[in-house]
C-alpha cells in the first residue's frame, strides 16, 4: 500500500511544522505502508535543522518541484516579524510594511505558496497516472497544499480511485492570528469558502484536537483526531536537573502568548522572598516578540532570564529534561480552548512538572489532567498561579519536585502512526 504525502515542511526544515509527518514517515513502513514524499525543491525555511535529515528513512522516495514564493520580495517592504506562520505580526509596521501586510493578506489566498498549486497538480497528475498510489495526504498549513490535494482528487478519483486525506496540523480560519490580518471581507469569505470546500471533499480529515473536530463535523462526518506526540531519543541521556529553580519555555512566544499575569506574579514573589529571588531562573528557548521582552523588563525579571534564540531538536530535548518546571503558555485568543501546542507531548516525555497558562476547560488542559503531568492555570487567575508556583518551589527546596505521569505512551509517535495506519486502511476499504 502506497501513500503520497504532500508537505511543504521537510528536513532540513526545523521547528514544529516538520515534526508530525517526519515521525509518521519514520514508522509507516513498519505497518506495511510505503510513504512517498512530495515537497519543495528550493525551500525558504525560517528555521533549519540539519540533524533532522538523519531521521528520514533511506528507502523513502522523495519527489521535489521548485516553488516561486513572493515572500522574499514582500519582505523588502516590511518587517521580519511579519511571518504569520510563526505567529508573529508586526504590531507597529512602517507605511511600506502595512502595504506589504495588506498585499500578503488579500492577494495571496490562502497563502503565499498558492503559486505551487498549478505546477504541482500538473506534475503529480503525470506521476500518479504512471505510478500506483492508494491514498494522497495533504498537510497544512500552508493550506495551499490542501488545494493541491483537492484538485488531484477532482481530476483522478474516478479514473484511478485514489482517496484523499486532508491533515490539519493547525486550524485554518480558526488559527490564533487570522483576525489580526488586514483582511477585507471578500478575502475572509474566500478563506471560509476554500476551507469548507477542502473539508467537505476530503475522504477523511485529520485534526490534532477535539475542538477542531467539533468545528469541522458540520462539513464532514469522517473527522479523526490524531494528536501530535513524542518520539524516542537515544542521543539525549543522563541529563542532570538544573541546580536553579528553573522554568523552561520551549518555542516562540508572540504577543498573544505573552503570559502577563505570570510575569506580575513572579515579580511579586521575587520581592517577597529573597531565597526565591536567588534560586529562580527563567529560560526562554525560541524567538520572543518585543512585547514579551518589554513585559519581562517592566516586571524586573530580566536579571533572572536566560534567552536562547534557537537550538537543534536534540539540544531542546536536553533542556526539557533538565528543567525543574516546564512552562507552557497558550495564546490568549478566542480560539484558545482548541489550541494544543506540539511541545506538550515532548514535555510529557521529559517527565518534569508542567505549568500551563491556558483555559482550564480546553483540549490542552484535558491532556495534562488525564496524564497527571502538571497544573493548568487560567490566564487571569493570579492567586492560583502564585500558590502553584510556591508549591513547586517548596517541593524544589525539599528535593521533592517530581511528577507521576500516567498513560503517556498513547502519545508515542509509533502508536500514533498505528492510528494513522488504521485510518488509511479504513478509507481504502
Amino acid at each position: 500500500m502506497k501513500v503520497l504525502i504532500i508537505t511543504y515542511y521537510w528536513p532540513p526544515a526545523g521547528g514544529s511544522g516538520v515534526q508530525r509527518w517526519l515521525k509518521f514517515v519514520k514508522y509507516l513502513q513498519g505497518f506495511d505502508i510505503e510513504p512517498i514524499i512530495y515537497t519543495v525543491d528550493n525551500p525558504n525555511y525560517a528555521i533549519v535543522d540539519e540533524t533532522l535529515q538523519n531521521e528520514v528513512p533511506n528507502t523513502v522516495e522523495i519527489l521535489k518541484q521548485p516553488i516561486k514564493e513572493p515572500n522574499n520580495l514582500l519582505s523588502l517592504f516590511g518587517s521580519k516579524k511579519q511571518k504569520t506562520s510563526a505567529g508573529f505580526l508586526d504590531a507597529n509596521p512602517s507605511f511600506f510594511g502595512k502595504i506589504a501586510q495588506y498585499i500578503r493578506a488579500n492577494f495571496f489566498i490562502p497563502d503565499a505558496r498558492k503559486y505551487w498549486i498549478k505546477p504541482s497538480v500538473k506534475y503529480l497528475t503525470n506521476y500518479l497516472e504512471n505510478n500506483k498510489v492508494d491514498v494522497i495526504i495533504s498537510t497544512g498549513p500552508p493550506h495551499s497544499l490542501h488545494l493541491i490535494g483537492l484538485q488531484l482528487k477532482q481530476k483522478l478519483s474516478r479514473s484511478l480511485g485514489i482517496k484523499w486525506i486532508a491533515d490539519f496540523r493547525d486550524p485554518w480560519t480558526d488559527i490564533d492570528y487570522f483576525y489580526q490580518l488586514p483582511l477585507t471581507q471578500k478575502s475572509i469569505d474566500k478563506h471560509f469558502q476554500l476551507e469548507k470546500e477542502v473539508v467537505s471533499n476530503a475522504d477523511c480529515v485529520l485534526v490534532v484536537g477535539k475542538t477542531m473536530k467539533e468545528n469541522y463535523l458540520k462539513f464532514n462526518k469522517n473527522i479523526e483526531v490524531i494528536t501530535n506526540g513524542f518520539d524516542d531519543n537515544e542521543e539525549v541521556k543522563d541529563v542532570e536537573l538544573d541546580a536553579k529553580f528553573s522554568f523552561v519555555h520551549i518555542g516562540m512566544m508572540n504577543a498573544d502568548r505573552n503570559p502577563k499575569t505570570l510575569w506580575k506574579v513572579l515579580s511579586e514573589i521575587l520581592k517577597e522572598n529573597n531565597a526565591f529571588a536567588n534560586d529562580f531562573q527563567l529560560k526562554l528557548i525560541g524567538k520572543c516578540a518585543d512585547e514579551v521582552l518589554e513585559s519581562i523588563k517592566n516586571n524586573g525579571l530580566i536579571s533572572n532570564v536566560e534567552m536562547i534564540d534557537y537550538l537543534s531538536h536534540n539540544k531542546v530535548i536536553a533542556f526539557q529534561k533538565s528543567a525543574q518546571v516546564l512552562l507552557l503558555a497558550v495564546n490568549n485568543v478566542p480560539s484558545a480552548k482548541g489550541i494544543i501546542t506540539g511541545k506538550i507531548f515532548e514535555y510529557l516525555q521529559a517527565n518534569r512538572p508542567i505549568l500551563a497558562i491556558a483555559p482550564t476547560n480546553g483540549d490542552l488542559a484535558e491532556i495534562i489532567s488525564t496524564t497527571n503531568s502538571g497544573n493548568i492555570v487560567d490566564f487571569e487567575d493570579a492567586e492560583t498561579l502564585k500558590n502553584t508556583i510556591l508549591e513547586f518551589y517548596n517541593a524544589y527546596k525539599n528535593n521533592n519536585l517530581v511528577v507521576d505521569s500516567k498513560e503517556i505512551e498513547q502519545y508515542h509517535r509509533k502508536n500514533l502512526t498505528k492510528q494513522l495506519t488504521q485510518v488509511i486502511k479504513d478509507i481504502i476499504d
